[in-house]
């Protein structure tokens, strides 16, 4: 079953070279967009006369509604061409966001809010939905397949890194109302090379019926015991490395250093991560995505805990740029997972499912390291590594039970 869906969404033997660089062109500008638009809401909301408090729930505008995102992905695997989808969720975003920015102290807060949460709604679509074009372009081998997912790992990151240091630059050169057309002309322009990537046919329209809708995909992917590990690993090691951002500042006092010092150790996790992209692209990942994700998720782990012991900031520096590097590797595991064990009629909604549930988790992280820090900074790293540790150990128990009673014949593959 899984070659069948690898090769009826592959074009070719070998990979789509021209089509992966116009992918990574694509999903690079999309997922900028999606990476600064938080920060850049929260400086047009400080730079406003009266709005600064106001900062975080509209910044909440554009990041909750990716949790509708599962509920209008359907779209993707039922349209003749889900490029078109796409490219028209990176349209209606931009015209959202100048329409927030023009209108922004013109208008009450409250319409500045269903705006940006309009953005919001096709963050899901810039980020998993693209992804769900991927295995079109890569090719049939496993190992190409491995390479491109290296190269969406390494959009992700610069979306992450890049996005909000263009935004942080553009408010202080001009001004955060700038940051924000840029971003909206990034979205834009992924648009225009969404719709030069090879073309992948969803289901046919006399078919719809057949693809199940959000709340069915859902219960396919619990059913899924490779999909569940997918989704509950991914939300657990989400959740665990939130938590790092909040605790990297938090540690200045006891590691003697100035908090813009103690930021350092952000830059180098995010280092780490694009290392990590950049090594998958040369040396793609090798075995089954179901492994992979519980050998990064238990190094993910030890790394973080190695982080809790330590207080020295040139080896914390080291453990932090390791820890990216991990979860590069991890987040590829998970990709590989997501495009074999997904069934064809729903993977579209399966990325979207689970990057929007992904980015909830870390959303949780961060606010719960954000209340745990004001009693010691070590309280949200071993909140971090009892929730991750958790779920490694169902995923370990599970594995277990499963090699000492073998499925019968077709329900591996059953979703």
């Amino acid at each position: 079953m899984k070659e069948e869906a690898l090769s009826g969404c592959a074009r070719a033997e070998g990979m789509d070279r021209a089509g992966l660089a116009r992918y990574v062109l694509a999903a690079t500008l999309a997922r900028l967009a999606d990476g600064g638009g938080v920060l850049a809401v929260i400086l047009l909301c400080v730079a406003g006369s009266g709005s600064a408090a106001w900062a975080g729930t509209l910044a909440a505008c554009i990041t909750l509604p990716h949790l509708a995102g599962p509920f209008i992905a359907r779209r993707l695997d039922t349209a003749h061409d889900g490029r078109r989808v796409i490219a028209a969720a990176c349209l209606i975003h931009t015209g959202f966001i100048l329409a927030a920015t023009l209108t922004f102290s013109s208008v009450p807060l409250f319409i500045t809010g269903v705006l940006l949460a309009g953005a919001g709604l096709c963050g899901p679509l810039l980020t998993g939905g693209i992804s769900s074009h991927l295995p079109a372009i890569a090719g049939r081998s496993r190992e190409s397949q491995r390479r491109a997912h290296g190269w969406d790992v390494a959009t992700y990151g610069l979306g992450g890194t890049v996005g909000p240091s263009l935004v942080a630059a553009l408010a202080a050169w001009f001004s955060p109302s700038a940051a924000l057309y840029a971003l909206a002309a990034a979205t834009a322009l992924a648009a225009f090379f969404i719709m030069r990537i090879p073309h992948t046919s969803g289901a046919a329209a006399g078919e719809n019926r057949q693809v199940p809708g959000p709340v069915a995909t859902m219960r396919l992917i619990v059913r899924n015991v490779r999909l569940r590990r997918t989704l509950y690993l991914t939300l657990a090691v989400a959740f665990c490395v939130a938590v790092l951002p909040v605790t990297a500042v938090s540690l200045a006092p006891a590691l003697g250093v100035a908090a813009t010092t103690a930021a350092y150790l952000t830059v180098a996790y995010g280092s780490g991560n694009l290392t990590g992209s950049a090594y998958l692209m040369a040396r793609p990942l090798s075995g089954e995505p179901d492994t992979l994700m519980v050998r990064f998720a238990c190094f993910i782990a030890a790394g973080v805990f190695l982080i809790l012991l330590n207080m020295h900031f040139a080896v914390l520096l080291l453990l932090f740029f390791v820890t990216g590097m991990l979860n590069a590797g991890f987040f590829a595991a998970t990709l590989a997972a997501r495009s074999e064990y997904s069934p064809a009629e729903c993977r579209g909604q399966v990325f979207v499912w689970v990057g929007a549930l992904k980015i909830t988790a870390g959303s949780l992280g961060s606010a719960a390291a954000g209340r745990l820090i004001l009693t010691d900074s070590g309280w949200p790293l071993a909140l971090g590594i009892i929730v991750l540790a958790s779920f490694i150990s169902i995923a370990i128990t599970e594995r277990t039970l499963a090699s000492l009673s073998p499925p019968e014949s077709g329900e591996r593959d059953r979703c």
